[in-house]
């Protein structure tokens, strides 16, 4: 059954292991040497195996008080009615295609009991899988994720992954991948692993903007460029709608910068004749 519009409506750290945030704003951003991502692929052991109680409720009862807090927004009722209007509303019956249901799945995400921001991003995704009926189920990895937030993500409805992806995640299927301020290098691997039309046409992306990206890698270093080069040859085949924010001490550093990507190429159109029209390899 073809999707329609109408289904749509609601019913800083080192490389030491784990993943680095990006600065929002073009001006904060330093470029330190990169180091190499963890290795892909192997089972990522939580940092503390054991669960204290008292410190799971407390988290829940954090989580609880950012979703309240940004359900009644004015950044959340904006955004609701950025992401509702007919151009976006276009790109995700376009991804959809015949499909019902949106996969979402949420990579560096961060710490969700120490840093309040990632509380705020966690609960947006939460919000919207709440919304609406076509967002599926939600899978989630970190690897600076401990098991007593593992296991409130759980209790919140998420499903935690145990293996790190890398963000390397063909989209088989329509996915939105939620990737509030990940390293440039999670980006660059996920269009990678789906660098065909028939893949990117079905992704959904949710970051810091990559004609943010764009502006960056022509004002700083060759190796950013290397590092981000499928982000920046996409940039030609996608639709990037800026996410609204208002200067206020809760939600600029959540969302800051970021965006929501559609990508739009013909089917027929060959991997080798899309890598010759993104850049020369």
């Amino acid at each position: 059954m073809l999707a329609s519009a109408k289904n749509l409506k609601p019913e800083n750290t080192s490389f030491n292991g784990e993943w680095t945030s990006v600065p929002t704003g073009l001006g904060s951003i330093n470029f330190p040497t990169l180091e190499p991502l963890p290795q892909q692929g192997i089972p990522w052991p939580s940092r503390h195996n054991v669960v204290d109680p008292e410190r799971q409720l407390n988290l829940m009862q954090e989580m609880q008080i950012c979703i309240n807090k940004l359900k009644h927004s004015q950044f959340y009722h904006t955004f609701l009615d950025q992401i509702q209007n007919t151009q976006i509303v276009d790109n995700f019956v376009r991804a959809l295609d015949s499909e019902l249901k949106m996969q979402m799945v949420i990579y560096g995400i961060g710490s969700i009991e120490s840093d309040e921001p990632c509380r705020f991003q966690l609960s947006l995704a939460i919000l919207m899988k709440r919304k609406f009926s076509w967002i599926g189920e939600i899978e989630v990895f970190d690897p600076v994720l401990s098991t007593t937030e593992t296991r409130v993500l759980e209790a919140l409805g998420c499903s935690v992954l145990s293996v790190n992806e890398q963000a390397r995640r063909k989209a088989l299927k329509p996915t939105f991948f939620f990737m509030p301020h990940c390293d440039i290098r999670l980006y660059n691997n996920l269009l990678q692993e789906n660098w065909q039309a028939e893949l990117l046409n079905h992704t959904v992306v949710f970051g810091n903007s990559f004609k943010l990206h764009e502006q960056i890698a022509s004002k700083y270093t060759r190796s950013y460029s290397a590092e981000a080069k499928h982000v920046l040859g996409v940039q030609k085949f996608m639709n990037e709608f800026r996410i609204k924010t208002f200067s206020d001490e809760w939600f600029g550093g959540a969302f800051g910068d970021s965006s929501l990507h559609f990508f739009y190429l013909d089917p027929e159109i060959e991997l080798q004749c899309i890598q010759a029209y993104f850049f020369s390899v």
